[in-house]
This record gives structure tokens, C-alpha cells and sequence, in this order.
């Protein structure tokens, strides 16, 4: 159970193609969107679906795997954990950013 402090899953569909990054030193960062759907019946009866995107980002040889196997429009399984980071921008803000760090995934199909 202690693996599951943190512990994220998701299934859904590629927004855009997966960006490859590479640091001066040598490390790589993939980052993406995932959209995921959710549906519920309104007070009218009606049937809403609500999309909810997720920033997800891999490090190293699965960030090379993903750019690799994956792409917009793909649906797929991600399982890493939360991570939550606070920058400031050019003019002096605060801004926060939330992402799912990516350790394993799996293609489930393309659209």
C-alpha cells in the first residue's frame, strides 16, 4: 500500500502530439495533454459530458518511448504521480502548474 501515496491513473486521449525536450544535460522531458470524459444528467434529464485536461510530462528513456509510440488522438493508459510546482513569470506573478509524472503507460488504441 505504500505505493499508492501517490499514485495516479488515467485513461484518455492525446490533445497533441507529445513534445520532446532535451536539457544541456542530456536529460529528456516529454510533455502532453490528456483529455479525459466524464457524463452526467443534468436537472433537465439531459446527458452532459464534461472534459477535464491533465498536463502529463515522462523523464529519460520513457520520455523517448513515449515521442516514439504515442500521438495526437491516441487513447492510453498513464499511471505516475501528481507533482506541483509554483514559478514566477516575467511581470513578478505567481503562478502554479500541475502535472502527472508519467512512469508506465499503455496504447490502448488510435482514433
Amino acid at each position: 500500500m505504500k505505493n499508492l501515496k501517490n499514485f495516479v491513473q488515467l485513461i484518455g486521449n492525446l490533445g497533441q502530439d507529445v513534445e520532446l525536450r532535451e536539457f544541456d544535460n542530456g536529460m529528456k522531458k516529454a510533455s502532453f495533454t490528456l483529455a479525459t470524459n466524464n457524463f452526467y444528467t443534468d436537472k433537465k434529464g439531459e446527458k452532459i459530458e464534461k472534459t477535464e485536461w491533465h498536463n502529463i510530462a515522462a523523464w529519460g528513456k520513457l520520455a523517448d518511448i513515449l515521442t516514439d509510440h504515442i500521438g495526437k488522438g491516441d487513447q492510453v493508459l498513464i499511471q505516475g504521480r501528481l507533482s506541483h510546482r509554483r514559478y514566477e513569470n516575467e511581470i513578478g506573478e505567481v503562478k502554479y502548474f500541475t502535472e502527472i509524472i508519467a512512469k508506465e503507460f499503455m496504447k490502448i488504441n488510435k482514433n
